[in-house]
């Protein structure tokens, strides 16, 4: 497998991820009741569209394609709570347990990216440097959940 084929896979594993990201607040500044907590999430979905623009930038500089799909299991996940929502009311608890569930898979997807031998020093750093962003906002949502 050649070095760039390596890293435009990586990099687009993992958009798919925050592809994912982006659907999951989407989903819950529509559903939120909480002005604070949409706001929250709208700078969420605009904080992963400039993650999912940095790396579509490495993986067509190393000659790739970008990434603009998520992932199946996200589809499958979103039309699971879409269909619980249906039977059971959503309320801001349940909304920050789907948005801590997703965080929790996106920051799985950046230890697996990181752990990939083959991203250049920038792509390495972008990586890190969204990882932690991530990290954060998984610590803001359990935060948010523990006060509610």
């Amino acid at each position: 497998m050649t070095t760039s084929f390596k890293l435009t896979n990586t990099l687009n594993e993992l958009t798919l991820f925050i592809h994912d990201r982006i659907a999951g607040y989407q989903t819950a500044a529509r559903e939120t009741k909480d002005a604070a907590n949409q706001a929250y999430y709208q700078s969420l979905m605009q904080q992963s569209e400039q993650f999912v623009q940095e790396l579509n930038g490495f993986a067509s500089a190393a000659g790739g394609d970008d990434e603009d799909s998520t992932t199946l299991k996200g589809r499958f996940y979103r039309g699971f709570m879409d269909a619980k929502a249906l039977v059971v009311a959503r309320n801001e608890q349940s909304i920050l347990d789907s948005n801590i569930y997703g965080e929790e898979w996106a920051l799985k997807a950046y230890r697996e990216a990181l752990e990939s031998d083959g991203l250049p020093p920038a792509a390495r750093a972008a990586v890190e440097r969204q990882y932690a962003a991530s990290q954060q906002t998984y610590e803001q949502l359990k935060g948010l959940k523990a006060q509610g």
